[in-house]
């Protein structure tokens, strides 16, 4: 029987649908994400709401670690089959409010469902995977799953900036639906037969009411930092933080905020280093559409331009691990680093100068990207290297939630720059340079704590293989 399904492979006729179904819902979900950096400048100019900028990507990554700890627990009480229809029907309903928006507040709140289903049914992904193929087949399936992130990433900013150039922002959104419709009617038949391993309540309710609290209490610091020039801000803004605390505290690895050497650390550098990217690539995107004047097409290709980088350094750092079997993570991770210090640097060249845009553009985004398909896999398996037996999904939950509550915080630091230079009239160019040099500082202090990570002691079973 596992000789069989091991011929089978995950594209054999007992798990093919279950296997395109997967890999479409996640392209899918991928491109969406990928696709609106391209288009943000456009639609918040055409929403009158370019004060807002951050909150197109700040509601979205914030509500994405809502979903995912609350869907999470739905599973376990209702199953994968009942969860994922709603997942997919919040996303929905995320999809079809900000295609229709008239205002940037309709739009947000149409970003808010979307991320809340996104995290939902990536969640619903790793559990059908778990739950629907062999242990033998699960690797292949996780390798498919992150190579379903690569042609999005490639294409999508270009085909977005494209639709939006041609034909109008709002056919970004409607684009996705036919996907992640196929994706729904492939997969169904298998999720219902999936069965619920524990009805019982879940101890993990604490966590989603911390994500809840957290992401609350980062709204309020986010909104309130957009007027903080006002008393009214400066209180909303403290407030936010103090209800941020204690969430953040239980969230993340004990000694995070200290870098205590080891996981903490490592956690901590990532989180820097992935917000120092998502939020550069983001505000180098809105230089370029709103300040340079060039075409969003063009915009596209140049973020596709760090994909592809990011992409082959992936392969490159997995090469590089298999080689000395893992002994130069450590220097890895600060070279990838340094890489991006180069690039951010660059990006603010390419805003700053006047005839340096596009040339200054494509060498950032060469540099950031490679610099995180550097650190990024192997931040992940150096992380996963300081797992005892049972903690494994704890150190990855860490992961995923870094990787999207940093970029959430930090894109919207950046917009609120950006909108307090706008009140402050020092122009749009001052608040983006404002927005990039903490960018860079965000990058430069990850630096520093990346001299702080220690890997565990390597043995046959912890060995992790980087592949991006």
């Amino acid at each position: 029987m596992e000789t069989s399904t091991k011929e089978a492979g995950i594209f054999g006729p007992r798990y093919r649908a279950l296997t395109i179904g997967i890999i479409l819902a996640v392209t899918t979900v991928a491109f969406e994400g990928l696709a609106i950096t391209t288009i943000a400048p456009s639609l918040a100019q055409k929403l009158n709401g370019l004060h807002l900028y951050g909150w197109i990507f700040s509601a979205f990554l914030l509500a994405q670690i809502v979903g995912t700890m609350v869907i999470g627990q739905q599973i376990n009480k209702s199953g994968v089959f009942a969860s994922f229809i709603a997942a997919i029907l919040i996303f929905v309903v995320g999809i079809v409010i900000a295609a229709t928006s008239v205002n940037m507040v309709m739009l947000i709140i149409g970003r808010l469902f979307q991320g809340f289903g996104a995290g939902s049914i990536i969640t619903c992904v790793y559990y059908s995977i778990t739950l629907g193929y062999p242990d033998q087949l699960r690797t292949k399936i996780l390798a498919m799953f992150s190579s379903a992130y690569i042609l999005p990433a490639l294409v999508g900013p270009y085909i977005a900036g494209l639709l939006a150039e041609l034909l109008s922002w709002r056919f970004v959104f409607w684009l996705v639906l036919p996907f992640i419709g196929l994706a729904v009617v492939l997969t169904l038949p298998a999720f219902r037969k999936f069965s619920v391993k524990d009805k019982s309540a879940s101890k993990g309710g604490r966590k989603e009411g911390l994500a809840v609290l957290l992401a609350i209490g980062t709204g309020m610091l986010l909104s309130g930092l957009g007027f903080i020039t006002d008393w009214k801000g400066m209180v909303l803004s403290v407030a936010g933080v103090l209800i941020m605390i204690q969430p953040l505290r239980k969230l993340l690895p004990k000694g995070t905020f200290s870098a205590r050497k080891g996981l903490p650390a490592t956690i901590a550098s990532r989180g820097l280093f992935v917000a120092c990217y998502n939020a550069t690539e983001s505000y180098v995107v809105l230089a370029l559409t709103e300040v340079k004047k060039l075409p969003a097409d063009l915009a596209g290709l140049i973020v596709a331009a760090g994909a592809l980088s990011w992409s082959t350094a992936a392969w490159l750092q997995s090469k590089l691990d298999a080689k000395d079997h893992g002994t130069g993570r450590n220097k890895r991770v600060t070279v990838g680093i340094c890489f991006m210090i180069i690039g951010v640097a660059a990006v603010m060249l390419s805003v700053g100068l006047p005839e340096g845009g596009i040339v200054y553009a494509v060498i950032s985004q060469i540099f950031t990207g490679f610099g995180i398909g550097l650190a990024h896999p192997t931040t992940g398996a150096i992380a996963l290297q300081h797992a005892s037996e049972g903690e494994e999904g704890e150190i990855s939950a860490s992961l995923q939630f870094t990787d999207a509550f940093s970029p959430g915080l930090s894109i919207g630091i950046g917009g609120a720059l950006i909108a307090v230079s706008q009140t402050l009239e020092w122009g749009l160019l001052t608040g983006i340079l404002l927005a990039l040099s903490l960018q860079l500082l965000f990058v430069l202090v990850s630096c520093a704590v990346s001299f702080r990570i220690q890997q565990a002691k390597l043995n046959s079973q912890s060995e992790v293989s980087t592949k991006a």
